[in-house]
């Protein structure tokens, strides 16, 4: 492991933060929160100085990123910027305890979209632009915008994209790693844009938009309304619905689209099953509150699309309390919780490209059975999948499930029941946002203790970079040299 080159990049990303964490300054300003944008700039500054030390300890040094080098930057980045994006919180007193400081940095920054805020609208709206601009920066991701941003990032680059793009590949769109990266944000910044002008067109303030549109094409769920979503009218529930499923979508799909390649989406086998699972879970939870919660048909509709926009690409935005829903619609919820969004989306949870591999090897495995001459590869949209790639989803599965299982059993050591314990442990560490029960959607994470917090952060943290990485920085043989 070469330390020197880790920290000298982990400076330049510090340095990179300390610039994102001025911005909401200039909102304080226009709303007359003066001593928040002191704090804020307060904040910046100490990003700048640790990332100025880390850059010095690094030096000049001519050393490249390797393989652990690049794992170590990466897990080191997100950590980074959840501690000193928690500053904020506490300078400003939104929020007085460090690790629930920390846990809503983490949030935002991993989009997981877990709150420890009881009342969200009493806070000043500097802050609450921060949380929403926090989530939008982990969104595409913070490494790959590093990466966009930086002339030359030698070998190391491929790694870092590898690991921060989320999926069972990362799908580079150019020979340079760096093109790819400005292609991506490119795309997120134009949908940003997008996404907002339409919001102002239905009825929406410009720091409403704004703020709404970053929580929903990073797929966070973070929002300056108490009510969330549902504090606004069909209008803008139909636009944020829209670019949930667009986030939910790989990002290269849509360049291909850009290039005139326009029947790539249709072709896509991921697409397909994620537009069908769309819509025969909307189907059926419509029916199940028109037949059984008697709720009208719109309202149903409406709802029911809704919700499973928003958790199928871990969203987490709300518009009606779910849990209160009958057994089969909270089920098919629940169960969209654990699937997530396309590879190469914005979103977390494990993934539907991971989900048809892992299908399509199951059944291979019950052919070999009977006939084991007649087995073939797995095909995904009619591309052989490499074994390696097959054999490192169910690696996946297997630490994504156990996790989901330690976890769960170690948040009922706090006394909560068993129905919180393993919903918040799968909102948090498939970066979902809300569970059930006690961490429901009109809930908050507040009442867990301070240990349980913390390890809610470190589930943040594993859904966010998928579980390897930081599994690999966890291991002993990983810092041997």
């Amino acid at each position: 492991m070469n330390f020197r080159p880790v920290c000298r990049f982990l400076g330049r990303i510090l340095i990179l933060l300390s610039f994102a964490l001025a911005i909401p300054a200039v909102c304080c300003w226009a709303y007359a929160e003066a001593s928040d944008a002191r704090d804020f700039l307060i904040a910046s500054s100490l990003t700048l100085a640790a990332g100025l030390v880390l850059s010095l300890i690094g030096g000049r040094s001519s050393e490249g990123l390797y393989r652990r080098e690049g794992i170590a930057i990466v897990v080191g980045g997100w950590v980074l910027a959840s501690l000193f994006g928690a500053l904020p919180y506490l300078l400003t007193g939104t929020i007085a305890s460090p690790v629930d400081a920390l846990f809503e940095a983490a949030s935002g920054f991993t989009t997981t979209g877990a709150s420890v805020l009881t009342d969200i609208e009493s806070n000043g709206r500097g802050i609450l632009f921060w949380r929403s601009f926090t989530q939008w920066l982990g969104g595409m991701g913070i490494i790959v915008l590093f990466v966009a941003l930086l002339p030359e990032i030698v070998p190391g680059a491929r790694f870092l994209f590898k690991m921060e793009v989320p999926g069972p590949t990362a799908e580079t769109l150019h020979p340079r790693v760096r093109d790819t990266a400005i292609v991506l944000w490119r795309i997120y910044l134009l949908f940003t844009l997008v996404q907002t002008a339409l919001l102002l067109v239905v009825g929406m303030d410009l720091y409403d938009a704004l703020t709404h549109t970053f929580s929903t094409l990073s797929t966070g769920g973070f929002s300056p309304r108490n009510a969330s979503m549902a504090a606004f009218g069909v209008g803008p529930q139909l636009v944020v619905i829209v670019f949930m499923l667009i986030s939910g979508v790989n990002f290269s799909l849509f360049y291909l689209v850009w290039l005139g390649r326009r029947r790539v989406l249709l072709r896509d086998a991921e697409f397909r099953f994620y537009l069908v699972l769309v819509a025969a879970a909307s189907v059926v939870i419509t029916v199940d509150l028109v037949r059984v919660a008697e709720i009208p048909f719109f309202r149903s509709a409406l709802d029911a699309l809704f919700q499973v926009a928003s958790l199928l690409t871990t969203t987490g935005y709300a518009t009606a309390d779910f849990d209160g829903w009958p057994p089969l619609s909270t089920g098919i919820l629940v169960a969209l919780m654990f699937v997530g969004g396309c590879a190469g989306s914005t979103s977390g949870s494990m993934k539907i490209a991971r989900m048809l591999m892992g299908l399509k090897f199951a059944l291979r495995e019950v052919r070999l059975v009977f006939a084991p001459s007649r087995v073939r590869g797995i095909q995904i949209g009619g591309s052989l999948v490499p074994d390696a790639v097959v054999s490192s989803v169910a690696g996946f599965f297997i630490l994504f499930l156990s996790t989901w299982g330690v976890g769960t059993l170690l948040l009922t050591l706090g006394g909560h029941d068993l129905v919180t314990a393993a919903t918040a442990c799968i909102a948090t560490l498939g970066n979902v946002g809300p569970g059930l029960a006690q961490a429901g959607p009109t809930q908050n994470f507040a009442h867990f203790a301070a240990w349980q917090k913390l390890l809610m952060v470190g589930l943040m943290w594993l859904g966010r970079l998928e579980v390897y990485a930081i599994a690999a920085v966890a291991t002993f043989a990983f810092w041997r040299r």
